[in-house]
C-alpha cells in the first residue's frame, strides 16, 4: 500500500480549509484516509498551519511521500527538516527551478545609461567652427 501525506478540502464553497491527512494513494482527495495530522487554512491573514509534527515525523519514517503543498507545509512547520536530521541527509531545501523562464525585458534607466561625451566625429567639425 502506497501511503500519501496530502491535502483534503474541507469547507463551503469558495472558502476552503484543508486538513493534512495520510491516506492510500489510491483513494479519492476527499474520501478515506487513515490519519488526520493537522489542518491549514489559507485564507487567513496570516494563513494557518497546524500540524502534530511528532505523527507526520512518524509517517514520513514509515515511508509515507508527501504531495508538493503538503511539503511546503511540512517546510513552513519544521517537520520536513526534523525529518532530513533524524535520516542524517542534509536539511537543506532544494531551490525552486523553473521551468519556463520570465519574458520580461528591462529597459535600461536613465541613471543606469553611461554618461560619456559625444562621439569624436564631433570634435573636429567644432575645431574647424571656430578657426
Amino acid at each position: 500500500m502506497s501511503v500519501k501525506i496530502r491535502l483534503m478540502r474541507v469547507g463551503k464553497r469558495k472558502q476552503p480549509t484543508y486538513r493534512v491527512v495520510v491516506a492510500d494513494s489510491r483513494s479519492p482527495r476527499d474520501g478515506r484516509f487513515l490519519e488526520i495530522l493537522g489542518q491549514y487554512a489559507p485564507r487567513q491573514e496570516p494563513s494557518l498551519v497546524n500540524l502534530d509534527g511528532e505523527r507526520a515525523l512518524y509517517w514520513l519514517q514509515e515511508g509515507a511521500q508527501p504531495t508538493e503543498s503538503a511539503a511546503k507545509l511540512l517546510q513552513i512547520a519544521g517537520v520536513w527538516d526534523a525529518y532530513k536530521a533524524s535520516t542524517g541527509k542534509v536539511a537543506v531545501s532544494k531551490p525552486k527551478v523553473k521551468s519556463k523562464p520570465k519574458a520580461v525585458k528591462e529597459m535600461p534607466s536613465a541613471s543606469t545609461a553611461p554618461t560619456e561625451e559625444p562621439p569624436a566625429a564631433d570634435a573636429p567639425a567644432q575645431d574647424a567652427a571656430d578657426a
